[in-house]
């Protein structure tokens, strides 16, 4: 449904800044309520003769004042839609009609319209009570014609979907009646009829119903209980004419005795009953009372059955309109037996030996009891699984006795409970309790921990330190049990075993007396003896078997090659040798054992890295590749060989391999290769020397050639120092001087050779000049020089001197 209203286009300024608002015209729509999201409401640019363009140049969009947006814009189509879900009763209640408010503003140029969109209501709520359940509590002694109100139901929807009328359940007493109010609505009424009858039905339960005048119509129901009151026209019974009840003599305060009841026809505050008593005897006040809700009658006083032996009391019950019965309550006493045995310990013993014989008497005991018969009547016993027995001596005498052996050591101490116990019913008891301690006898000997111990050192201990213990148990007590350490005497190889170790004789800590050596010693056994302090005295033995541990402290040995001063070992591989030719074999022994006698094989020192390599674990030295041509002919190896242990020790093994296809030729290369190896240590030293004496010589040479030139161009002024001037002293390298005032020059030559104390036996292999002349005023002096130093460097006799130093003076 749309409705147009035509508004005269009358322009509506508005100063706000620079902006003209325009109102055009108003559009309304009306629409159910409940509608679906993206529902259709109109077309809004067709309803307001805008083009649809407009919308979006215009950048139209809907405005509301405050509250929920329910209505959405579709810019693009020109509509409005339901954009939230729309509920008439939450938004307007039950106000009529209900109107949603909102403008659409458009830009360039703004302007604005006004759109209403009338919500409708439809029939969507049931009509509902404010309470589920209605009860009504309605006297048996109402007349006919009397009201009793109920509550009216709610409709939340208005017009003809609102609420309607009203139902009730069919019955025979109630029905319902209308009343008109003020305001337009009617309150709903029940009307009694007939009358109630308690006796016949006590509860009514009635349904009504609301209907609203919808379509299709819908309704609410609640549920109606009718509780019919009664009326007081009963009197109390009680459902026995004489009640009786026992009580012992012991019984505590408190206790119920027993309870009477009785019943009222009538309910509620006319069924309710009092209870309370009517005639107690004198001697019976301040012993028994009545609760007078429940009708129990307790104890309250203490009753004496040889004082009294029943009870008789009259009971009445009165209901709250005064209606009473009464009824006879007979309680009799009953005797219990209520005196405990007494327990009489005569003559008794704290204390007795562990060795003592059964039958041994500990305790004497009389017990008596104050009842008479049965209830007096008393046995007594002692506790089980006891070595200990009562003898009845006479009548009401016990002797406590021993009844087996004891043994301290399993249990040091009984408590002994006597029980006396009469035959009455219930029985009572009366128990006593008697501390024995059993005194100890040296009868156990000392046991070790273990049958065998085993134990280990390090070897190169320190002399007195402490390597083990050994702990010994008695189960006696104090000096019994007290235990002293010893070492038995015995031999181990041949030496007493007080030289190895010692043992404190009361902790039984064992000392190292000595420093011990694995590989001399790796085993040997001990025999303590543990021995308590009782009389007579105990003990017991045990051995102990002391492995001395392995240190690595010893290195490795070679056993091939055999090392020789005199004629070094050597190895012959022919030039035809493969990879992999067995060249020879270290073999080496370490004394220690274990990880510490694990030994490794290195190649440390090969004069070809290339051409030998040797076994990790075997010592095996073989060749990597072939041998050529252009291989040594002497070739020395030197082998590291290193056990495992931690740290680890080491010895080198030097092999000397001779390559050649001719045995003879080998032999003589062999006596030269011993010598060159002799002389190892004189070649680095040679070598190094060389090094020295040509670097010196170089710095010689070019200081020489300096001076050349210098006295070259210092001519005249030497023919003026002739003449008596000062001479200018050029700058001579060290070791040289001129000196003496005769004008005498010194030149000094020094020689150094690096030789051996097998030196006479060798060649000369490295000399050279330290330090040479510079300047050389004789021909004859130069050649005498060169002569000397020419002898020095020829004659092998000059390899004996370590040093030699010439002088020469003019």
């Amino acid at each position: 449904m749309l409705l147009w209203t035509s508004i005269t286009q009358v322009p509506i300024v508005i100063v706000l800044t620079v902006y003209t608002f325009v109102v055009t015209g108003e559009v309304r729509y009306s629409i159910p309520e409940e509608k679906t999201r993206e529902s259709f409401i109109g077309n809004i640019a067709k309803d307001l003769g805008l083009d649809d363009q407009r919308l979006k140049t215009g950048r139209a969009h809907i405005y509301t004042e405050g509250g929920t947006e329910y209505i959405e814009l579709n810019v693009n189509k020109g509509i409005l839609v339901v954009k939230d879900r729309i509920d008439r009763e939450q938004i307007c209640e039950r106000i009529i009609p209900c109107l949603l408010h909102f403008q659409i503003v458009l830009e360039n140029p703004m302007e604005f319209h006004r759109v209403t969109i009338d919500i409708v209501d439809i029939n969507d709520n049931n009509p509902s009570f404010t309470k589920k359940y209605i009860r009504l509590e309605i006297s048996e002694l109402s007349v006919p014609g009397a009201l009793f109100s109920l509550p009216s139901a709610v409709d939340s929807d208005v017009g003809i979907n609102t609420l309607k009328s009203y139902t009730l359940t069919p019955n025979d007493h109630f029905k319902l009646k209308m009343q008109a109010q003020s305001d337009g609505s009617s309150s709903v009424n029940l009307l009694l009829e007939m009358p109630l009858d308690r006796e016949k039905q006590e509860e009514h339960f009635l349904l009504l119903t609301a209907v609203d005048g919808g379509e299709p119509q819908r309704s609410g129901t609640v549920e109606i209980n009718i509780i019919v009151l009664d009326a007081n026209d009963n009197a109390p019974v009680f459902t026995e004419d004489i009640y009786k009840a026992a009580v012992l003599e012991d019984s505590s305060i408190g206790s119920v005795l027993i309870r009477v009841n009785a019943t009222d026809a009538d309910k509620d505050m006319n069924g309710y009953i009092k209870y309370f008593f009517s005639h107690v005897a004198d001697n019976a006040q301040g012993i028994f009372e009545i609760n007078p809700d429940s009708g129990e009658i307790k104890l309250i006083g203490q009753v004496d059955f040889e004082n009294r032996k029943m009870y008789e009391m009259t009971v009445e019950a009165k209901d709250v309109g005064g209606l009473v019965s009464s009824s006879k309550v007979i309680i009799e006493v009953i005797d219990v037996n209520d005196n405990v045995p007494f327990i009489n310990l005569m003559s008794v013993s704290n204390q007795i030996s562990e060795d003592s014989l059964p039958g041994t008497v500990i305790a004497m005991i009389n017990v008596q009891d104050k009842d008479s018969g049965k209830n007096g009547k008393v046995s007594c016993l002692v506790s089980q699984n006891i070595p200990f027995k009562l003898k009845s001596s006479l009548n009401n005498f016990y002797t406590l006795e021993t009844d087996g052996f004891l043994d301290r050591e399993k249990v040091s101490q009984y408590n002994i409970t006597i029980v006396a116990k009469d035959e009455g019913q219930p029985p009572l008891s009366a128990t006593h309790s008697i501390t024995l301690q059993i005194s100890d006898v040296n009868d156990n000997v000392p046991k070790f921990e273990k049958q065998h111990y085993t134990t280990y050192i390090m070897e190169n201990n320190a002399p007195g330190s402490s390597f083990f213990s050994v702990r010994a148990k008695d189960d006696d007590s104090d000096l019994n049990s007290r235990i002293s350490y010893f070492i038995e005497e015995r031999g181990i190889s041949n030496i007493s075993v007080s030289s190895f170790v010692s043992v404190n004789s009361d902790e039984g800590v064992l000392y190292a007396v000595r420093s011990f050596d694995f590989e001399q010693l790796s085993h040997f056994q001990v025999s303590v003896t543990a021995k308590d302090r009782g009389s007579p005295p105990l003990s017991s033995s045990v051995i102990i078997d002391i492995y001395v541990q392995d240190q690595n402290d010893n290195h490795p040995e070679i056993l091939y090659p055999v090392l020789s001063k005199v004629s070094p070992v050597a190895e012959f591989i022919p030039r035809s040798a493969d990879v992999g030719y067995l060249v020879t074999k270290v073999v080496a022994v370490d004394k220690d054992s274990g990880q510490n006698a694990w030994l490794s094989y290195k190649l440390v020192k090969p004069t070809d890295q290339t051409l030998f390599e040797v076994g990790l674990h075997n010592g095996e030295v073989r060749t990597l590749r072939p041998v050529m041509e252009k291989d040594s002919s002497k070739q020395r190896l030197a082998i590291l060989v290193e056990d495992s242990g931690q740290p680890s020790r080491s010895a080198t093994a030097n092999v000397n391999v001779a390559i050649t296809d001719n045995l003879a030729m080998a032999f003589t290369e062999f006596s030269d290769f011993a010598q060159e190896r002799s002389d190892s240590d004189i070649r680095f030293y040679l070598v190094l020397a060389l090094v020295i004496v040509s670097f010196i010589f170089i710095v010689f040479i070019i200081v020489l050639i300096s001076l050349k030139l210098h006295r070259w161009r210092s001519n005249k002024l030497f023919n003026e120092c002739s003449n008596g001037t000062l001479p200018v002293i050029p700058y001579y390298p060290p070791r040289y001087a001129e000196v003496g005032a005769t004008g005498t020059l010194c030149h000094v030559y020094n020689y150094e050779v690096c030789l051996t104390t097998d030196s006479g036996k060798s060649e000369f292999k490295y000399v050279k000049p330290v330090t040479q002349s510079v300047m050389e005023k004789d021909p004859s002096e130069n050649e005498a020089r060169g002569r000397i130093s020419n002898n020095l460097i020829e004659d092998e006799d000059f390899l004996q001197v370590s040093f030699i130093m010439v002088q020469f003076a003019d």
